[in-house]
């Protein structure tokens, strides 16, 4: 089943394309111009659209264009009485999947429709291998902590037990979750995320349980939800402690019965959805304030993960920094680029705060702006240098070389995991390091 609007003000062409579309099981929305359709596709995800040309208020090049620009994964078709060589070139220039001239049959725009989402699930399935590729060495890791992490969250994976993954954003969460719906058996059913963040309270609720048709305006049909769609599969709700009261005494019920009922629906659905929830913040201190309810941690806290951050891992940050740069490299079409020295240190200093996000972004950044085969520090963003650049301003000017030294080896240090990783980042060895340390009185 997918999702498909039809965008025509043409009634009977609109009616009879829902009519016949919906007969083929897919959700379909229909409406009358090109002004109407982008304000439902603000608010809902939609597979293709099939649209007219020649309309009053936005023709149909126009709302052609505008979707690329905001939703570019949409397939766009685009229908016309009036082919030209000319209308069809520039539809295909700006995107459109297909150009089809009217009149056709209820058989002609079903194969199209048929060959076009086809040809989007074979780009989701390569998205879904590729991603799969791509993330896989992103929970390789070197450091005692993420390694003990690991093997708890394989060991957890093969139950049904409620996992509760916290840490910093950036962190890995979400790469973390969809591991764990690999290795449990359920692999072979839904993976479905859902993003407590990103929508209002009405449309969280209508997303996770779903509605049906005339409880809110626009639900124009029957919608399942999420949860729904997850069925014998896993459920991912990143960052749960955005949802509101209202939601979370709902949650709590199907946390714990497996059943609910859609919006404005009476009758009670139950699933085998197996939930993992994520959070950047403490639960425990949202429920001794009162924003979480204490029942549903508890119902979520079942088995706790917590993804360290990457400075709590800093034996990862040149492998996963070189592993990065060498994806980065494919995915811009430039040659096998390295690290070089100075750019290994500088990435070695630093706090990351963004974590593995901004790990990522800053090598991507340098893989595309870099002009040589090497990564060099100039190459990486400013953010890198400002920590090292706002320590060396909070030291007097009338301090001696030995005093900068002794503040910056001590802030290495405390920043390190091991006097190898402090000595690896200061360009000097342990023995040296040593040394230094003892003669400054550094503990």
């Amino acid at each position: 089943m997918a999702r498909l609007l039809i965008v025509d003000d043409e009634k009977n062409i609109r009616r009879n394309l829902a009519t016949f579309f919906e007969s083929l099981s897919h959700d379909v929305s229909a409406v009358d111009s090109g002004t109407d359709a982008l304000k439902l596709l603000n608010d809902k995800t939609f597979d293709l659209v099939l649209t007219d040309f020649r309309m009053a208020e936005m023709t149909g090049l126009d709302l052609l264009r505008d979707i690329k620009k905001r939703y570019p994964e949409t397939l766009v078709i685009l229908m016309t009485a009036y082919a030209t060589v000319e209308s069809a070139v520039a539809a295909m220039k700006a995107g459109a999947y297909d150009y089809v001239t009217k009149p056709f049959t209820l058989e002609q725009i079903q194969h199209t429709v048929e060959r076009a989402l086809q040809m989007q699930g074979l780009r989701a399935e390569n998205r879904a291998l590729r991603n799969t590729i791509e993330e896989a060495p992103m929970l390789e890791s070197k450091s005692p902590a993420m390694m003990r992490l690991l093997e708890t969250a394989r060991q957890a994976a093969v139950s049904d037990a409620t996992i509760l993954l916290t840490g910093e954003s950036g962190t890995g969460k979400n790469m973390l979750a969809r591991q764990m719906h690999r290795w449990s058996p359920r692999r072979d059913q839904p993976f479905v995320v859902v993003n407590c963040t990103t929508l209002s309270e009405e449309l969280l609720e209508s997303e996770l349980f779903g509605h049906m048709r005339g409880s809110f305006t626009g639900a124009v049909k029957d919608k399942p939800g999420r949860l729904e769609a997850a069925d014998r599969g896993t459920a991912f709700l990143d960052e749960i402690a955005d949802l509101s009261a209202r939601l979370q005494t709902k949650f709590l019920r199907f946390v714990q019965e497996q059943q609910f009922e859609r919006v404005g629906g009476e009758q009670t659905i139950r699933v085998d959805t197996r939930i993992i929830a994520a959070t950047n913040r403490d639960l425990e201190a949202e429920v001794g304030a009162r924003h979480f309810r204490e029942d549903l941690f508890y119902r979520l806290n079942v088995i706790t993960l917590r993804m360290p951050a990457l400075r709590e891992r800093r034996e990862d940050i040149l492998p996963l920094a070189e592993w990065l740069l060498s994806a980065a490299s494919m995915r811009n079409q430039r040659p096998a680029l390295k690290l070089s020295q100075g750019a290994s240190a500088a990435l070695m200093r630093y706090r990351w705060p963004g974590n593995v996000r901004e790990l990522r972004n800053a090598i991507e950044r340098a893989a595309v702006l870099t002009r040589g085969e090497e990564i060099a520090p100039d190459d990486l963003p400013d953010s890198l240098f400002r920590d090292a650049s706002e320590a060396i301003a909070r030291i007097p000017h009338s301090a001696s070389l030995e005093e900068v030294e002794r503040e910056h080896i001590g802030r290495v240090l405390g920043e390190s995991a091991t006097l190898e990783e402090a000595a690896e980042v200061l360009g000097i060895n342990v023995t040296t390091l040593w040394r230094k340390r003892r003669r400054y009185g550094i503990e």
